[in-house]
């Protein structure tokens, strides 16, 4: 059986953001996401997760300069002081929240830059935080993000993202499977949940193209879901998407899994 954890960025925005974990447990969720959680005290979330029941599946370090047009600083040659700071930052508050994962993100590749040094920079980043966060038990994602989402990222194929963690070896650094992203890019999504399995640590869902309710669109999530049972993923499903309404109203796709 999937288990599922509600994205607080994106889902219950009828609510402040601090209310959203209460909505969530009430909903029946166990587990949330979100992207950043740096706008508020560790103790503070970690109270809201404790308070509600929930556990803290997944958050991502710090995003950079966004109107300057950074996602992610990982992978920038020249600002690794300021990538670091930002995985140890992220560390402090998955041991703060109990998070068994984090994704590091990498950044964008401005164009006419050297693809190849942006790359190099990522894989010293990532071993990095991939040695710093072994030492508490907790895992390292990698995410590839379609173009469509975000133009320039650094690696958008599920494949690339696979060719990373090889590059990168180490035992606890893991694919963040995105659904949505790969269906866009990749393609065969069933195909590469089997050639994939063991890579990947958590999994985040969303409908193809509109990046709603899964329930529509051009994956059939149900079937998805028993084919990961068959594989024997245990982790997270992150539900990223972003509700065509009221987020209640859009949860019947899921009654039967909580």
């Amino acid at each position: 059986m999937p288990k599922f954890a509600a994205n607080l960025s994106m889902m219950f925005n009828e609510l402040p953001f601090l209310e959203r974990f209460e909505a969530a447990a009430k909903e029946g969720f166990q587990a949330v996401e979100f992207l950043f959680p740096y706008e508020y005290p560790a103790a503070l979330l970690a109270e809201k997760l404790h308070h509600n029941g929930l556990q803290q599946a997944l958050f991502n370090t710090a995003p950079g300069n966004v109107d300057a047009g950074e996602w992610g600083l990982a992978a920038v040659p020249g600002r690794e002081q300021a990538a670091r700071a930002d995985i140890d930052r992220a560390l402090a508050y998955a041991i703060a929240l109990g998070c068994p994962s984090v994704h590091v993100m990498a950044g964008v590749v401005p164009p006419g830059e050297d693809w190849q040094r942006y790359r190099d920079t990522f894989i010293d980043n990532i071993r990095y935080a991939a040695d710093s966060f072994a030492k508490q038990g907790i895992k390292v994602l990698i995410e590839a993000l379609s173009p469509q989402v975000k133009p320039n990222y650094l690696f958008s194929s599920q494949h690339q993202a696979a060719e990373l963690v090889d590059a990168i070896d180490r035992p606890n650094v893991f694919i963040q499977f995105d659904f949505f992203h790969a269906q866009l890019v990749d393609g065969n999504i069933s195909g590469l949940m089997h050639s994939l399995a063991g890579r990947y640590a958590h999994i985040q869902i969303a409908s193809v193209p509109d990046r709603h309710e899964p329930n529509d669109g051009e994956l059939n999530y149900p079937w998805l879901f028993t084919q990961l049972d068959r594989i024997g993923y245990d982790g997270w499903i992150g539900c990223e998407y972003k509700p065509r309404d009221d987020t209640r109203a859009g949860l019947g796709w899921i009654r039967p899994y909580l």
